[in-house]
């Protein structure tokens, strides 16, 4: 489908949704016009001249004070962008939203990070513009199930928080564990706001809702996330993939990480994670006679950086410079410390898929229309930049030279043996009690 018929879709899709809010702007205008004829103002300011009118809703007692003056300050808008003191009259729910993004132009996930974009910032962004927010981070009780790093990419992200609804007795407060969802019709609880639709009219390119799901009040997107799939892509140059995958079975289970991920002293003091399985597969996928594949690796949750550092043992062990038997040995961290080696790189990676317990996200059969143009159109246009690209490879490019290189590696590792250092002889990075120790010491000093 062209172009386009996105824009059209996109186009109505905004439509309906302001005429939604015209709707809503003149129910909330007929209520403020009945509390205001019934308002006894002016009455009180013949009584008391030299007193300014105070909020409708102070009480008679603070009025006829006397001298004294409210104490109350002004209240301040909470989320930047817009004051959602006039929002907290609305009904609210607790919603599940399942997020796809693509993280080349993104400085991680999370908003605390230092620097911007971030996938997080550009959701929030989306959010106070399409009005859904009701209060602040802490008010809407945000939670975010992974926390990935610059660069990578995600297909199934979940993040949880309360947001407007349309449907009056939907407010989560009212409800422990499940609500009353009216029926269903073209996807979605009937009358209710659409979600998917609204937010990715307004999202970037590289970010979509791909679906939302009502939750219990004591739902975390993290801690009621039951695993988290991985998969990093990579092409085969000549890698052993029978002994990596041997090798990668060995991570299967419940083991110490600490030497498979960049050690965070100061917030994780248990590097026990549980893999549950390993497995590695092709795509469908070529280009120059190397086959696309890809390590897919299922968890309970990951540490930071547990995915690449585990795959960047693994090359090594493809490529012939290390043996499986060095998993063992960076599994055993009673007598080793984590040597020093570069992860690999983050462009290859995505986060899979967050399982959780009874979760079945659903959009309108528009938002999953206009989602899969978007997605088609997105494809060709990938499809469009790497035909220019094949074509300047084979224009600009002496043969000779694609034939000296034809066996180099595409996947961000050296391949000379000759320059490798065996990891089990490289120099160690600083323990976790030692990491500890420098850490007591500071506190003292300071």
């Amino acid at each position: 489908m062209p172009e386009e018929a996105e824009e059209v879709i996109n186009l109505r899709s905004q439509i309906t949704f302001l005429q939604n809010r015209v709707k809503e702007l003149e129910e909330e205008n007929a209520k403020f016009s009945s509390r205001l004829s019934s308002c006894r103002c002016n009455e009180l300011q013949e009584k008391r001249p030299k007193e300014k009118c105070e909020n409708l809703g102070e009480e008679r007692g603070e009025m006829n004070s006397g001298s004294k003056k409210s104490g109350r300050k002004k209240a301040t808008s909470r989320t930047p962008g817009y004051d959602t003191r006039f929002l907290n009259h609305h009904p609210r729910r607790y919603v599940a939203l399942k997020v796809m993004y693509f993280g080349q132009r993104f400085y991680g996930f999370a908003l605390e990070a230092q620097m911007d974009p971030t996938v997080e910032s550009e959701i929030f962004k989306a959010l106070e513009k399409t009005r859904l927010l009701i209060g602040d981070k802490k008010e809407i009780q945000y939670s975010r199930c992974g926390r990935t790093d610059k660069g990578v990419s995600a297909i199934g992200q979940v993040i949880a928080l309360y947001l407007r609804s349309k449907l009056k007795g939907s407010d989560a407060h009212n409800k422990h564990s499940g609500e009353t969802v009216p029926e269903e019709q073209d996807g979605q609880p009937e009358g209710e706001i659409d979600y998917v639709r609204v937010l990715n009219g307004v999202l970037p390119k590289d970010i979509r809702i791909v679906g939302w799901c009502p939750v219990p009040s004591d739902f975390s997107a993290r801690f009621s996330c039951l695993s988290r799939e991985y998969k990093y892509f990579f092409w085969n140059d000549n890698l052993n993939l029978l002994v990596m995958e041997t090798a990668g079975k060995k991570l299967i289970g419940e083991h110490d990480f600490r030497n498979f991920c960049k050690m965070d002293a100061v917030n994780v003091h248990n590097y026990r994670r549980n893999v549950m399985s390993f497995e590695i597969s092709p795509c469908d996928m070529r280009f120059e006679g190397h086959q696309l594949y890809a390590i897919k690796i299922k968890g309970s949750a990951f540490l930071w950086h547990q995915v690449r550092c585990m795959v960047a043992v693994l090359f090594m062990i493809g490529q012939g410079l290390e043996s499986p038997e060095v998993i063992d040995a960076l599994l055993d961290t009673r007598t080793l410390r984590k040597p020093q080696y570069l992860m690999a790189p983050e462009i290859p990676l995505v986060l899979l898929s967050c399982e959780f317990e009874g979760l079945k996200f659903s959009c309108s059969s528009d938002a999953g229309q206009a989602l899969h143009v978007h997605l088609e159109n997105e494809c060709r246009l990938y499809h469009l930049q790497a035909a220019i690209f094949q074509e300047a490879l084979l224009s600009h490019l002496p043969l000779s030279i694609g034939a000296e290189n034809k066996d180099s590696s595409s996947n961000g590792v050296t391949r000379k043996k000759a320059s490798h250092i065996p990891l089990m002889s490289r120099a160690t990075e600083p323990s976790y009690e030692e990491r500890r120790a420098k850490l007591e010491t500071a506190k003292l000093r300071a």
